[in-house]
């Protein structure tokens, strides 16, 4: 009680100096610095270990080697609950008050190495390999020797000596610590960790009473001790002797104690065999356990095994059905190819089943997919054979069909051979999936036999059209071709042969603008024309279904898409391409065994093999075309209207497909037949001569392009674009416009304004009744040039029956003009009134009827029969000459006011010449 009592007071901070007499020198200090110890120790427990269900068995007060001596506690402690966790616990006192505060805390299986720096030599540096080194410095030697220590004990009890000290002495760890330094840590176990108990309330009312009864129980620490010896003695005799006194008792107790060993040593004896027999049936439990998890364990292997091999099974199995199909069975019939198509998909999906890791090492999974490489290999080679025999079977059974077609202008259907074919389409792609190699030599045969088979069929099909072209062989070879050698370029058959020379029994039919203004309607021939309409409409509404049906049919027998560009767009092809090999492929679209093309790649691919198969389309086209535009140059009208529909009828199509394509490539051919023919109607313009001895009148080229509008007209009356047509237009208008004045100013015989007023008048009334959008400006020019030359005919020509009386009046005009007054005109000596009256008198009634008789017949030669302008030119002048009647009329009142003189007729007389010359004529 009395050390509890000193423990007590040392932690209430209360100062213990009493000295152990019976103790060497210092031992004191000793006693003093383990009560400190001792009272933080129950300190740190009380406050901080307890709340968390932990025990401190050992305590050293360290700070960290190499810095500023900053004090804390490192403490080992151990849970209360099991199962018991070790941790190593660092706790420093608040800087704030006299309590302490839990800092860091580290598991002590975490810690790897206790380093005590030297073995043999006293050091109170240490090291703790934690996830990194802790160097620390104990407050004593003796403290850290006790820490590690107590370490050393937790690591045997707890930790199966997996920690690991480093410069520590054996002898430290083999033997206890001192009893006189932290004799916590002495004992092996947790018992003896255990030895300070806090006193009870019992205990602490003793020690107060004892110490109410001594005086200087606490001035005199050292009195009040040797007091307690004292005392403590006098028990101690009191109680030897009653020890003494009860030997007897004593004996007895000692029997029963050696009974109580001997019953205690046959109790430990029985637990030893329990714990034998215990430790027999744990072995045999863990042998039934183990034995248990062998079993789930093979159970486990052989459902898996069972899943994989189920898994082959299910996957790598082809029937024999399908097998005996693949090897054997019919390619002819429409059951065979089903049986065929299904053991091909059957026989892909077996080739095509991701295997799972370690498959492929198995020898029977090889040999299967060796099975199915040779089936497939087979099949592909029977079927690859079998269609390159239909391919050329059905060449020669369209071929035997061909004579029927040769006499109509209609092309053989390939329908039939289509259907047939397109039985074989799922075989093809499976051709494509599996042998890309096959694939491609399928293609290309198929587009050596169906080229050869087209190319017979197109060139007779035009050649028939040919024929209904020129009329028949006969008609063909004496059809006459203006500044032609003799043949007709591009054809390849017979009609190579027609010999084209001029004939006088048929017109040339290679028209211009001057030779449709000297023909009449009748000798236009407009039969011809229609007929030729007719048949190239026919050509190409033949040509379009037949190209649409085979590009069709090879993007589903060799399942490749169509993927139509863009609006616009223009497809490039390579000559290398189209003459040599069967597709371009510059990312070996069908040689990688790997490599999928895109939907554009397939696309490409079906142009390139349209290309190759109708590869004489566009030549045999722009045969026919050159022949129309020999036959007659104004079937360029028809052929431009009839190839733009039909362009834009396959351009809402498809822009980018073969039939857009060369029917656009032909358009151009026809665009620039159209433009020739356009150029050589202005330079045969440009070229007219005209007669020095006869009247002009209406000029050839410009009645020419009268019926030239009129046939355009029609031709282009229902064409989806006509902008070509309005081009040509202006063209021409304006070379016509240039040509007749300058073949105006050129003439010698008909005056300049007729021929002006004349062949504007009648472009002038042509446009106005064909009402032409695109020349309304050219027709208000042609309506203001005629009415100008014909007011300045109608001038010139008045100033002819009446020029003395012109020139009179012209010179008081230019009096007046000149600054004199109108009344002082009569004072000049040249303008007098008997100068007028002289001048009047020479213009009678008699002779100006015969003036304008004979201006009458002046302008009936000029002017020609068929524009039947006469009449209006002749009152027109009628109207001109009452105009400058009554200019003379005026001019004689004011220049000659109140003379009296006036003209020797009237205007009545006027009105009755100009009626009774025109009936009279």
């Amino acid at each position: 009680e009395l050390t509890n009592a000193s423990l007590r007071l040392a932690s209430d901070g209360l100062p213990v100096v009493a000295e152990n007499r019976l103790g060497p020198p210092g031992a004191g200090l000793r006693v003093e610095g383990a009560y400190r110890m001792t009272a933080i120790k129950h300190a740190l427990q009380r406050d901080i270990f307890t709340p968390n269900d932990e025990r401190l068995l050992s305590i050293v007060n360290v700070c960290k080697a190499g810095k500023k001596k900053k004090n804390c506690f490192l403490c080992a402690t151990v849970t209360t609950e099991r199962p018991v966790q070790v941790n190593v616990v660092k706790v420093k006192k608040s800087d704030k008050g006299d309590f302490y505060k839990r800092q860091t805390a580290w598991i002590l299986r975490d810690l790897a190495v206790v380093d005590a720096k030297d073995a043999n030599k006293e050091n109170p540096e240490f090291d703790l390999h934690f996830e990194k080194v802790y160097k620390w410095l104990a407050s004593s030697i003796a403290e850290k020797n006790s820490f590690i220590t107590c370490i050393w004990k937790l690591n045997q009890r707890y930790l199966r000596k997996k920690i690991e000290f480093v410069n520590v002495s054996s002898q430290l760890l083999e033997e206890s610590v001192p009893s006189g330094e932290n004799q916590s840590v002495a004992g092996g176990d947790e018992e003896s960790l255990d030895e300070y108990q806090e006193l009870n309330a019992r205990e602490e009312q003793d020690i107060e009473i004892m110490m109410d009864g001594c005086e200087y129980a606490i001035s005199n620490a050292e009195a009040f001790a040797e007091k307690l010896s004292s005392e403590l003695q006098v028990l101690d005799g009191a109680n030897i002797q009653s020890i003494m006194a009860s030997e007897k008792q004593v004996n007895t107790l000692m029997q029963l104690l050696d009974e109580a060993l001997k019953e205690v040593d046959q109790i430990e004896y029985k637990l030893s065999s329990y714990e034998e027999m215990l430790q027999s049936v744990k072995e045999q439990m863990d042998h039934i356990s183990q034995s248990n998890d062998l079993i789930q364990l093979s159970n486990t292997n052989n459902v898996k095994l069972l899943e994989e091999i189920e898994f082959l099974v299910n996957y790598l199995d082809l029937s024999k059905g399908h097998i005996k199909a693949l090897t054997d069975g019919d390619l002819s019939s429409s059951k065979g190819i089903e049986a065929c198509t299904n053991a091909a998909e059957a026989l892909l999906q077996c080739m095509n089943v991701a295997l799972r890791p370690g498959h492929e090492e198995l020898h029977a999974v090889r040999q299967q997919q060796q099975q199915f490489r040779d089936l497939r290999e087979q099949f592909a080679r029977r079927l690859t054979n079998h269609l390159n025999n239909v391919f050329v079977q059905q060449g020669h059974d369209q071929s035997s069909s061909l004579a029927q077609h040769s006499i109509e202008l209609t092309l053989p259907k390939h329908l039939p051979f289509h259907r047939d074919l397109l039985r074989y389409a799922k075989l093809m792609e499976w051709l494509k999936n599996t042998d890309r190699e096959k694939y491609e030599g399928l293609n290309k045969n198929y587009v050596d036999y169906i080229s050869r088979l087209y190319e017979r069929e197109i060139k007779e099909f035009f050649e028939v059209a040919k024929i209904k072209m020129t009329g028949t062989s006969k008609e063909g070879k004496k059809f006459g071709l203006h500044g032609s050698s003799g043949k007709l370029t591009g054809s390849t058959s017979s009609l190579n042969k027609l010999s084209v020379q001029g004939s006088g029994n048929r017109r040339s039919q290679s028209s211009s603008l001057l030779d449709m203004g000297n023909m009449s309607a009748s000798d236009l021939d407009v039969a011809d024309r229609t007929k030729f309409d007719k048949i190239f409409e026919q050509v190409l509404s033949e040509l379009e279904p037949l190209c649409l049906a085979e590009q069709d049919f090879i993007s589903k027998f060799f399942k490749l898409q169509q993927s139509p560009a863009l609006p616009g767009s223009v497809v490039q092809t390579d000559s290398n391409e189209v003459d040599g090999g069967f597709v371009s492929r510059p990312h070996n679209l069908l040689g990688d065994k790997f490599s999928v093309p895109s939907e554009k790649e397939e696309a490409s691919i079906i142009r390139s093999m349209m290309i190759k198969v109708f590869r004489c389309i566009e030549p045999e086209l722009n045969n026919l075309i050159s022949l129309g535009d020999k036959i007659d140059s104004f079937n360029s009208l028809y052929m431009l209207v009839k190839m733009s529909h039909h362009v834009w009828t396959a351009e809402n199509v498809d822009p980018a497909s073969f039939l857009s394509t060369t029917l656009g490539n032909v358009l151009v051919t026809v665009k620039r037949n159209f433009d020739k023919c356009i150029w050589n109607q202005m330079k045969q313009m440009e070229d007219v001569k005209i007669s020095k001895k006869s009247k002009v009148g209406i000029l050839p080229f410009v009645r020419g392009f009268e019926e030239f509008a009129e046939l355009a007209e029609s031709i282009f009356r229902s064409a989806e674009r006509r902008g070509d047509l309005d081009k040509a237009y202006a063209k021409l208008i304006r070379a016509v416009y240039n040509n007749v004045e300058k073949v105006a100013n050129e003439s010698q015989k008909t005056p300049r304004d007729v021929v002006m007023m004349e062949n504007f008048h009648h472009i002038f009334s042509t446009l106005s009744r064909l009402k032409i959008a695109c020349l309304e400006t050219e027709r208000r020019e042609a309506k203001h040039k005629y009415t100008e030359h014909l007011q300045s005919y109608v001038i010139y020509s008045l100033g002819q029956p009446l020029e003395k009386l012109n020139h009179f009046f012209e010179g008081i005009e230019a009096r007046v003009a000149q600054g004199i007054r109108e009344e002082e005109v009569s004072y000049q000596l040249a303008f007098n009134k008997q100068e007028l009256r002289k001048v009047i008198k020479e213009y009678p009634g008699k002779e100006v009827k015969k003036g304008l008789d004979n201006l009458y017949k002046k302008v009936d030669k000029h002017l020609c029969e068929e524009e039947n302008l006469l009449q209006v030119m002749w009152h027109s002048m009628q109207d001109e000459f009452i105009r400058q009647y009554k200019h003379f009329e005026g001019l004689i009142a004011r220049c000659y006011p109140g003379s009296g003189i006036t003209m020797e007729f009237t205007i009545q007389d006027i009105l009755e010449y100009f009626s009774s010359i025109a009936q009279s004529h």
